[in-house]
């Protein structure tokens, strides 16, 4: 199988899912020079040395702790892999016996509930529905046999606003969630909400709260993308609340909350336990607000955000980690890049991201409990799509405005965790290209 490289958007997002890419890499002299200002806060070299992949992903996990043994994600090969379950548009063929990659999830856990990792093979095609992993499963891997992560697309289109009862005839029409199936829980947890709506977290087109959960070569989607106007339209292409999670040579397209990296229980609530951790490379991420967000460490690695303005909304945004104020680590980005369209050219910018104070009622932030995003943007490229000088905006829930930790003099030395002020850095980024 032959996995194709993702870097810079060079094409328009059309409703098909579809997006082209050509590739760039971290050139160029940065004009980031430490401490930066409080509006646009730069690490020094000593600064950003505490903030690597391995670092990153040697905390949390089980605990909110850093390690005795680091997790160093490595990418399980699927070349040559043989497996009974194979997903495919037209059973029999190329050893198709599913026609749905949640029957064939079904079919896997139930005869697997522990051990090896199962490897589920999808054949080039698009499928409409929804795929759930549940906690407890044996590792799996989900990967897509085409020659680019182009050729195999997962799709649904649900968004928080819908109703149970919506979520249930798009979700399970005809069966796919049934009593004894292990995944039942979790659809069980959406459909039979009290609520008017179901939620961010519902909407999602594949979730998974499974640990060791890989993603290869493959393109997944929430379809609502713009049938809906500028407002607030949750729609989650992908949530994982798992730990070890492994995303390589994928797309993930959608609008506002795009990727849900988390942290959750089997009840669908916050898990203050442990702390999730996942690593994404050589990916895509389509969006436009708040489309990267979540309660988990996350390390994104030759990475492409490309942010849209198709829908026209207020104010775009990549980032919005809900990292717990004692959590030293929250997302990294490092070696990738952020595009937009040609749309941030002459209307507002973009931003990069903001804090997501969750919970929090206006101006109800109280520093060392409220959960403190953590970020940091290093030695990445951007484009002229994000507002250079003031990249980060104000809090979601709790409305605070944006402040970063900048010493009053080179003397003094500045606390990275202090929750006084906001967490996200940025440390060797170039400025590129225009927009495209």
């Amino acid at each position: 199988m032959k996995i194709s490289t993702l870097s810079r958007a060079c094409a328009v997002l059309s409703a098909g899912l579809f997006l082209a890419a050509c590739s760039s890499s971290h050139e160029g002299k940065s004009s980031q020079v430490a401490p930066g200002t409080a509006s646009l806060p730069v690490l020094t070299a000593d600064e950003a040395a505490n903030f690597t992949a391995k670092k990153y992903l040697a905390f949390g996990g089980p605990s909110l702790q850093v390690q005795q043994q680091s997790w160093f994600p490595k990418l399980v090969s699927t070349d040559g892999v043989k497996t009974d379950f194979v997903v495919g548009p037209q059973l029999g063929t190329d050893g198709a016996a599913y026609s749905s990659v949640q029957l064939a999830v079904n079919a896997a856990l139930a005869v697997r509930n522990h051990g090896e990792r199962i490897f589920i093979k999808i054949l080039p095609g698009t499928y409409t529905g929804a795929v759930y992993i549940p906690a407890g499963s044996p590792p799996v891997t989900l990967f897509g046999a085409g020659n680019s992560s182009a050729d195999v697309t997962l799709s649904q289109g649900l968004e928080a606003a819908s109703t149970p009862a919506t979520y249930r005839s798009t979700v399970s029409p005809n069966g796919q969630f049934l009593p004894g199936d292990r995944a039942n829980y979790m659809f069980q947890n959406c459909a039979t909400q009290t609520t008017e709506t179901i939620g961010t977290g519902c909407s999602a087109t594949v979730w998974s709260q499974s640990n060791g959960l890989q993603l290869q070569n493959l393109t997944i989607g929430n379809a609502l993308l713009d049938t809906v106007d500028a407002g607030d339209h949750s729609a989650v292409a992908l949530r994982t609340d798992g730990d070890n999670v492994v995303i390589d040579n994928v797309r993930l397209i959608g609008r506002q909350n795009t990727f849900m990296v988390n942290t959750a229980n089997i009840h669908n609530e916050t898990d203050n336990k442990r702390y999730s951790r996942a690593y994404v490379h050589n990916s895509l991420i389509v969006g436009d607000v708040d489309y990267v967000f979540g309660r988990a460490v996350a390390v994104f690695d030759h990475v492409e955000f490309h942010t849209v303005s198709s829908r026209g909304v207020k104010e775009a945004s990549i980032f919005a980690p809900n990292t717990p104020a004692n959590a030293p680590y929250g997302f990294l980005v490092t070696d990738s890049n952020l595009t937009g369209d040609r749309g941030f050219e002459q209307a507002a910018k973009a931003k990069m991201g903001r804090a997501w104070d969750e919970g929090v009622a206006q101006g109800g932030y109280v520093p060392g409990t409220t959960p403190n995003s953590q970020l940091v943007i290093r030695d990445s490229n951007f484009d002229n799509s994000y507002d250079q000088m003031n990249p980060w905006g104000a809090a979601a829930f709790s409305g605070r405005p944006f402040a970063g930790n900048v010493p009053k003099d080179e003397k003094q030395q500045r606390d990275l965790n202090d929750p006084n002020f906001n967490r996200l850095w940025q440390y060797n980024n170039v400025l590129t290209q225009p927009a495209k």
